[in-house]
């Protein structure tokens, strides 16, 4: 059978792979939207590289949009067959489309207005809101750990990631010939002990594997340190009458910080300052994360007998009108304020950004993966001036990161969660999801543990398996 690359190939955005048996349906994991430049993007999201009319099903490990956002694009291109994915991973992109739909809507507005002045012709958005609206209805929800077979050809199990809520890794068993092929694809992969969520399930057996390899050869710092870090950047900040500046994905992310923040103030080490969560987007994520108590770990259900929002709490303000975010910078006292884009490339960040980077201060906190070609990598990496909104800024604030906040697997992770499908009947590991470098150490780590063939494909490359 034909295994083909289409998307998150060196790189980590665009996750696509086209799985095509001798006999049975094709079958497609994953739809990520391709986010990078803009005419790149474009054409990648667009050209998929497959008639997505001949696409009877895909199977979606989880709801973050570089995994499921190019599925309104296949609709449009005339996929109108099923979406597994867990009942979570549903409730969470049901949003998560709706809000990439009105973003690439408006984007296309803004690009129209530069055209029109050009007397170029308008261009169409990769997709709209009816287009995302479609597409949902044709999920499936399949609870973790029960075999589902759509189609006599194959048969698949979701397995917790522990990434975010509702992810999956999944173990896809296809029907052949010679016999059944196992094949498993870690999705991506969440931390140890990571609060909220449980750990990572371990994969049975397979013969192939899809690995992701975002924090190849990176070791992230141990979470344990994690809140105490919080608590020390927003001690410092307000002590000299600064804000802290949270840039935080709407889904997992936040409810990480949101979850820390609870326990921080219940315990009465930070000062009663208020907070701002102003995403409209995480806002209803967080209602979606406490609507699923079934997907949380051990502790945090214990948590639920004596606090029944470890979300929330009295100094928590939810921040929804556009005129209400701008009135923020208004504030003249400490204040805390979590707002999307995590990687500072659009939303509401941005304009608390450009009213207090030059401001030593305001405290930006760092607490999620930084791609490169970002304003996020950029102010990580230290540097002094940036362009927000096409205009430079000085870099006075103080920059903050606490990676151990993340929600990927790191180095050691990856190869402790793999380590016992190496001694089986694994015949090859294919990396992928992860920036070129990362994929080489994490390769040769593979290779020095006995994995016995380790590949890291090419965009569009095919494998026969």
């Amino acid at each position: 059978m034909l295994l083909h690359f289409l998307g998150a190939t060196r790189t980590v955005t665009g996750s696509m792979y086209l799985l095509e048996p001798p006999q049975g349906p094709k079958l497609l994991l994953e739809a990520g939207l391709f986010q990078g430049r803009r005419a790149e993007t474009y054409a990648r999201n667009r050209q998929v590289g497959f008639d997505p009319a001949q696409i009877p099903y895909v199977i979606l490990s989880h709801a973050h949009i570089d995994h499921c956002g190019n599925l309104p694009t296949l609709y449009r291109l005339g996929f109108r067959g099923h979406v597994f994915c867990t009942p979570a991973t549903r409730d969470l992109a049901s949003i998560l489309l709706r809000d990439s739909a009105h973003l690439q809507e408006k984007d296309v507005e803004f690009v129209n207005r530069r055209r029109a002045r050009r007397g170029e012709p308008p261009v169409e958005p990769l997709y709209r809101l009816e287009d995302a609206e479609a597409v949902l209805e044709h999920f499936v929800a399949v609870p973790y750990n029960r075999p589902f077979s759509p189609d006599p050809a194959f048969t698949f199990t979701f397995r917790d990631a522990g990434h975010i809520l509702g992810s999956a890794h999944v173990v896809l068993e296809v029907r052949r010939r010679g016999g059944p092929v196992r094949i498993g694809f870690s999705g991506d992969l969440g931390r140890y002990g990571m609060p909220i969520l449980r750990d990572p399930q371990p994969m049975p057996e397979v013969d192939y594997l899809l690995l992701e390899s975002t924090y190849g050869g990176q070791s992230h710092e141990p979470i344990e340190g994690a809140r105490a870090r919080l608590a020390e950047a927003i001690m410092r900040t307000a002590a000299r009458g600064g804000k802290v500046l949270i840039p935080a994905f709407s889904v997992g992310r936040t409810q990480e910080i949101l979850y820390d923040l609870n326990q921080l103030f219940r315990e009465g080490a930070l000062p009663e300052i208020p907070v701002f969560l102003d995403s409209p987007l995480a806002i209803d994520a967080t209602a979606i994360y406490k609507a699923h108590p079934d997907c949380f770990d051990r502790e945090t259900r214990q948590l639920l007998h004596r606090d029944p929002d470890p979300f929330g709490f009295a100094n928590l303000q939810y921040v929804v009108d556009a005129e209400a975010s701008k009135r923020l910078n208004d504030l003249r006292l400490p204040a805390i304020i979590i707002a999307a884009s995590g990687m500072m490339e659009g939303g509401r960040i941005l304009h608390h950004l450009r009213q207090h980077i030059g401001d030593h201060r305001t405290t930006i906190l760092i607490v999620g993966f930084c791609a490169e070609h970002t304003l996020c990598r950029r102010l990580v990496e230290g540097q002094k001036e940036v362009n927000i909104f096409g205009e430079p800024f000085r870099v006075r604030a103080e920059v903050v990161t606490i990676p151990a906040y993340s929600a990927h697997a790191d180095h050691e992770e990856l190869l402790r969660w793999s380590a016992p499908l190496i001694t089986g009947r694994l015949k090859t590991i294919f990396l992928v999801h992860g920036e070129y470098s990362r994929q080489q150490a994490l390769a040769e780590a593979l290779r020095t543990r006995g994995a016995r063939r380790v590949e890291i494909p090419e965009w569009r490359q095919t494998y026969t398996i």
